[in-house]
């Protein structure tokens, strides 16, 4: 059996990172964790197996999109025999539309089946400051609001799922995870799509990378700043809606006191709350900014009309089809 040699102040540093995460680390709880045998996971499958030796099981998805996928799953499947952490390859389809995002719900749709069906207590990823950097920098880039700027939180949930969805490893550079890997005398694989220019964070990472006046770690850290802001706009969104938003037989009405990025919480949520799909955020913008020129607007099914200090959101009438004559 394989027993990776890891310095104990960097296996230290990641179970004090991870018991940040997850109070469960001094239980008998079993820990998911997510590899795909690249150096950044590779290492938080160490790192865990280190920590909490004899909890961790992991699982990696073969999206079917490049002829190695297979083979490097079976690798992973290899190195995870030889450190006795049980492990499955869980083969997913993707949808066709946004490759990435729709490899990216396949692939928290199956592990979250793969973690019900173990009784595993959460999944950990190997989301780190690096990914925090890109991500904020890139949204940058595409003039997004604070919810597209706030940086991924060091404990969440798996998409449509009550399981935990921990980052343990947020604080740590992605040198740092590789340096894992290279201690401890481990293989890896290197996705080709890491070093396509076609896609937005290959191109950012390369533009960090040759930025040497940039520190990272306090972009990273903004996101983390960001992430906080997000989650206070929430909190206001949520009283905002218990003081101004009330039912009305057709539907909602709202008279808005908060500030504008609340507002726009709110707008979102009365058109969820009537059956419609979550807007765009540059679609609510255009509704508030027609309800404040104190005109009607629709977006979706709803038309949203302003009167007496408020504004009230129905369904839009179904127009009966016209006869053929």
């Amino acid at each position: 059996m394989l027993t990776p040699v890891l310095a104990p102040e960097t296996v230290e540093r990641f179970r004090a990172g991870l018991a940040a995460v997850w109070p469960e680390i001094e239980s008998d709880a079993r820990l998911a964790v997510a590899v795909s045998g690249g150096p950044d996971s590779t290492a938080l499958l160490l790192l865990a197996h280190a920590a909490v030796p004899g909890r961790v099981e992991a699982a990696t998805v073969d999206h079917g999109l490049r002829p190695e996928s297979a083979e490097e799953a079976a690798a992973v499947a290899a190195l995870c025999a030889e450190l006795g952490v049980p492990h499955e390859t869980l083969t997913v389809e993707v949808a066709p539309g946004n490759v990435q995002a729709e490899a990216r719900a396949a692939r928290y749709a199956a592990m979250a089946a793969w973690i019900e069906r173990r009784g595993l207590a959460a999944l950990a990823t190997a989301h780190h400051a690096d990914d925090q950097a890109e991500t904020l920098l890139m949204r940058l880039n595409r003039a997004s609001g604070v919810a597209g700027l706030a940086g991924a939180r060091g404990r969440g949930k798996v998409p449509g799922t009550p399981i935990p969805l921990l980052r343990p490893v947020l604080d740590w550079r992605r040198a740092e995870l590789g340096a894992v890997v290279e201690q401890a005398g481990v293989d890896t694989v290197q996705d080709p799509s890491n070093a396509n220019d076609r896609f937005d964070r290959v191109r950012i990472r390369k533009a960090l990378a040759s930025a040497e006046w940039l520190d990272v770690a306090a972009v990273a850290r903004c996101a983390e700043h960001l992430a906080e802001a997000d989650a206070a706009l929430d909190w206001m969104a949520a009283l905002e809606w218990r003081s101004c938003v009330s039912k009305e037989p057709m539907g909602l009405r709202y008279r808005p006191q908060a500030p504008r990025a609340v507002v726009l919480r709110v707008l979102a949520r009365c058109v969820t709350e009537l059956g419609g799909e979550e807007p765009r955020g540059g679609a609510v913008a255009r509704l508030l900014e027609s309800l404040g020129e104190g005109r009607p607007a629709s977006i979706g099914e709803l038309v949203v009309r302003p009167n007496a200090g408020g504004w009230s959101f129905a369904r839009a009438p179904v127009r009966a089809a016209r006869r053929k004559t």
